[in-house]
């Protein structure tokens, strides 16, 4: 088995979400593990439009470069059996690397694609685990737009087995909510 795991916390250390990704990972067993750090990952921009939406064979070098980026992570995806993802929660949202990583992986033509009767996810057959931790916001609120957009980005692009481990309003009490996580974390 092959895991992608993708880190967004912004904490150097200390970060619950990076340590249930360990843990999730150690859980599955394997040793086979590309980490990303979502927080390298550049923003995209017109320069970006412009390399991926620009025919392969008619790419400028510049173009070429900036799009090779974003085959790489697509690839890293592409050859994972799970994506182990990092969703730690910052003022409702997902960490700005993250939502940086989705813009680079979620292309038209190469992970969906917009047919008559909608999108259609291209990335079939692959398991997803969300690491979701918050110091507030309950997964599946009013008030969370991480773990819902989430969600929904991952079954755009065509993953739609996904699983989370939530260790969630830990500002409220920690170690239940640490515990919580730990028990879903064994029921995978």
């Amino acid at each position: 088995m092959k895991i992608l795991r993708v880190d967004s916390s912004v904490k150097p250390e200390g970060s619950v979400s990076k340590k249930l990704l360990d843990e999730i990972i150690a859980k599955l067993g394997t040793n086979d593990v590309t980490v990303r750090n979502a927080n390298d990952v550049p923003a995209i921009d017109a320069h970006w439009l412009g390399a991926v939406f620009t025919p392969e064979a008619d790419r400028s070098a510049e173009q070429s470069a900036i799009a090779t980026r974003s085959d790489v992570l697509i690839t890293e995806i592409t050859e994972a059996n799970v994506i182990v993802i990092g969703v730690p929660v910052y003022n409702f949202n997902i960490a700005s690397g993250l939502k940086n990583w989705i813009d680079q992986i979620a292309r038209v033509g190469v992970t969906f694609r917009y047919t008559e009767t909608g999108p259609e996810g291209l990335i079939k057959g692959k398991r997803a685990i969300l690491a979701f931790s918050s110091d507030g916001t309950a997964a599946g609120s009013d008030i969370d737009f991480a773990h819902r957009y989430m969600m929904h980005i991952l079954g755009f692009v065509g993953i739609t087995h996904v699983q989370s481990v939530t260790a969630q309003q830990m500002a409220f009490d920690k170690d239940a909510a640490l515990k919580a996580a730990a028990n879903q974390i064994a029921a995978l």
